[in-house]
């Protein structure tokens, strides 16, 4: 894939599109971008974290476990969004569930292009406590569930 044609899939991205478009030329550029076929395991819940993926083409199912529904991630999805700023076990499950191109932004390239580009740290910032807001929701959520499973009928 092109690297203009990566750019435009970077603008659309949820965290890095707060990028101007010179910084994404470099993410574009200096990524890894990895080629997976159908049912490729891209990481496994508990696997160290290496970066971030961005999906290219193709889809990518996101399992965080039983009885949580998959995330279905196409192009423009950005799949470990933590792992963009620090290395940590991976709460997930990746798999390709077609031919799939992805872009691995990893934390060294995160921390370089920041430091070259600092003007989108702040929406960044405010972008992805938005997202662990909604994360902890979830959780939250799903805790109460199964613990009114566990009550049993009213």
């Amino acid at each position: 894939m092109a690297s203009e044609d990566t750019v435009e899939i970077l603008r659309r991205t949820p965290v890095l599109r707060f990028f101007e478009l010179d910084a994404m030329r470099v993410i574009a550029n200096v990524a890894d971008i990895r080629r997976l076929r159908a049912y490729d395991v891209l990481f496994r819940e508990g696997d160290r974290s290496d970066g971030a993926y961005v999906v290219l083409s193709g889809r990518v199912a996101v399992e965080r476990g039983a009885g949580i529904a998959p995330v279905d991630a196409g192009p423009g999805a950005l799949i470990g969004s933590t792992a963009l700023f620090i290395r940590t076990l991976r709460p997930a499950t990746a798999v390709a569930t077609d031919t799939a191109t992805v872009l691995r932004v990893s934390p060294t390239l995160m921390k370089r292009v920041l430091n070259e580009y600092p003007a989108a740290a702040g929406p960044m910032r405010d972008a992805v406590a938005a997202e662990f807001a909604g994360t902890a929701r979830e959780q939250i959520e799903a805790l109460q569930a199964f613990e009114r499973h566990l009550a049993g009928p009213a």
